[in-house]
């Protein structure tokens, strides 16, 4: 069989717009179906694991995109075989993985703008023979690694990041890790607690990993990584909500199907609120850890009529979309979609519990402010959130602060606002490259 390495030159198709984007307006209410690509943080999860299966791996309908780009060439040069086979995918080609005996340094690795890879891989390195060095891009090299570096060194992992707590830092990988009790202050990230839990089977003596913090943020996203590791016949013990006990064992070799990436449908199924009419996802699983499974609730008490139906979520619009107060603590990554809805709403609206997103690829809050007020609308930052206060809007440019959810909320501004320009749609291939063509699509099907 003909492999093909997983490499970043196939990451965005050659007819995605990039740079300046002007956002199309909805001119009927919108009729449409929107297949997505697959979840990016399932992706990158079954890619780790099946680095350190006892065996070949096959990801079927992987989500194809910047990041688990990055991710599969961080593993490639760890001495994993990472090759894309023929598949039944409408977005690409499905992954084999094929674990080395041992995991090597002797490299550098580039996580680009990628949380996954950072927090996801550093654990990993420390099971690596020789030095590797980890770096980013360097607007990304902001984003919060202290936590993990120092539950590294607690681990006895040998890491130099030259006294910063952040990236680049060289590890010294030994070839093992001993593993045992480990606390984190996790409050930034919960990919610091995924990312050691999805390394943890190849410790010596596993882990017991303790959540010492006041707040962890996108709890579902630990329900997603506790759940990929039961799949593979690690399963992990919860003494108590913020405690998590992972044996030492080698993860099995398995077949995994991608789910649709729920939160990258956010801003297709709210575009029906915007627009008018329908907008429908197909393959919405019954059951996920993906905080976009929550979507569906969300956007009824916002107005919207959701209605499931052979596999299938669509979203109708309402007579109006309202004002809600919400803790968005466990689903952060759905805040942008939801304050460019509450745009529109027929009174203000709060969305708190999400300070840890102002280190996201950008300070979320900030940007999603000063888009607003440059539209138009009323915003305020709120100590750990945002304060929507509706109000007529107009064009103008909507900065996405090489911020992927940024960019697709300016996207679902433009639907009813003339004269929207976003300054970068191409940061939008972080995690769907094809989204501007299926938005487009979405638009043609009025």
């Amino acid at each position: 069989m003909t492999t093909r390495g997983y490499s970043p030159t196939s990451t965005v198709p050659a007819d995605a717009p990039r740079g300046s984007y002007d956002a199309p307006a909805a001119t009927a209410p919108l009729s449409a179906t929107v297949t997505v690509p697959g979840s990016k943080s399932l992706t990158n999860r079954e890619l780790i694991l099946a680095a350190l299966a006892d065996g070949p791996s096959r990801i079927q309908a992987p989500l194809h995109s910047a990041d688990s780009h990055r991710m599969g060439d961080a593993l490639r040069a760890l001495g994993v075989t990472v090759a894309r086979v023929p598949g039944d995918s409408p977005f690409g080609d499905d992954v084999e993985i094929t674990p080395p005996k041992h995991l090597t340094g002797g490299c550098e690795i580039d996580s680009g703008q990628a949380g996954t890879v950072m927090r996801f891989v550093a654990p990993l390195l420390g099971l690596a023979d020789g030095d590797v060095h980890m770096t980013a891009d360097e607007n990304a090299l902001h984003r919060p690694m202290g936590a993990m570096i120092k539950a590294m060194r607690d681990l006895g992992v040998d890491i130099d990041d030259g006294g910063h707590w952040s990236l680049p830092f060289t590890v010294h990988g030994r070839g093992h890790i001993r593993g045992g009790e480990l606390e984190i202050d996790a409050s930034e990230s919960s990919q610091f607690v995924s990312g050691l839990l999805l390394a943890a089977p190849r410790f010596d003596v596993g882990l017991h990993l303790k959540h010492t913090g006041k707040t962890l943020p996108s709890i579902p996203h630990i329900e997603m990584t506790v759940e990929s590791l039961a799949h593979r016949g690690v399963h992990v013990e919860r003494p108590s909500a913020h405690e998590w006990v992972v044996p030492a064992t080698t993860p099995r070799a398995k077949t995994i199907a991608i789910e649709p990436d729920l939160s990258n449908a956010a801003p297709f199924l709210a575009a029906a609120m915007v627009a008018g009419g329908s907008v429908t996802i197909p393959g919405w699983p019954a059951h996920s850890t993906q905080p976009g499974g929550h979507l569906t609730d969300i956007l009824s008490l916002v107005g919207g009529r959701v209605t499931r139906r052979g596999g299938a979520v669509t979203v109708t619009a309402g007579k109006r979309i309202h004002g809600v107060d919400l803790d968005l603590a466990a689903v952060s990554e759905l805040t942008p979609t939801l304050v460019g809805l509450a745009a529109f709403a027929d009174s203000p609206s709060s969305f708190t519990g999400i300070g840890h997103i102002r280190r996201h690829e950008t300070d979320r809050i900030a940007a999603l402010v000063s888009n607003l007020r440059a539209l138009g609308c009323g915003a305020e930052e709120l100590p750990d959130g945002i304060r929507v206060i509706p109000a007529p809007l107009h064009g103008g440019e909507w900065k996405a602060h090489h911020d992927h959810r940024i960019a697709t909320t300016g996207a679902l501004m433009g639907l009813a606002v003339d004269g929207v320009v976003i300054d970068d749609i191409g940061t939008t291939a972080k995690t769907m490259p094809q989204f501007a063509a299926l938005w487009q699509r979405m638009l043609a099907a009025e």
